[in-house]
């Protein structure tokens, strides 16, 4: 079982900049596809971002104000999430699933993060 934690959340004002962290226990964690998503109060969760040997790709709400990456030497996934908006606000997730492809949706994903949650005031 892979467990995975989440950290890095708080509240920024609109324009500002957060780098969520999502740490895992997997040591070969090299052949994971990860992923970030959100979930809004009242919305369905949603995909943010994903990397995976085959590159990274991103939600178009999101293109070019957050990247992510990953340190397999740390076993660590980050999202660096800059220009903030209010409309960002949400419990963000981690996600992982073992294997190259890069993933997209959340019923591709085995194992989930417990979440952190990213406030943006405006």
């Amino acid at each position: 079982q892979v467990q995975l934690v989440e950290s890095g959340g708080g509240l920024v004002q609109a324009g500002g900049s957060l780098t969520l962290s999502c740490a895992a226990s997997e040591r070969t964690f090299s052949n994971y596809a990860m992923g970030w998503f959100r979930q809004a109060p009242g919305k369905e969760r949603e995909f943010v971002a994903a990397i995976s040997r085959n590159g990274t790709g991103y939600a178009d709400s999101v293109k070019g104000r957050f990247t992510i990456s990953r340190d397999n030497a740390k076993n660590t996934v980050y999202l660096q999430m800059n220009s903030l908006k209010p409309e960002d606000t949400a419990v963000y997730y981690c996600a992982g699933r073992m294997g190259f492809v890069l993933l997209t949706s959340t019923n591709e994903y085995d194992y989930w993060g417990q979440g952190t949650q990213v406030t943006v005031s405006s």
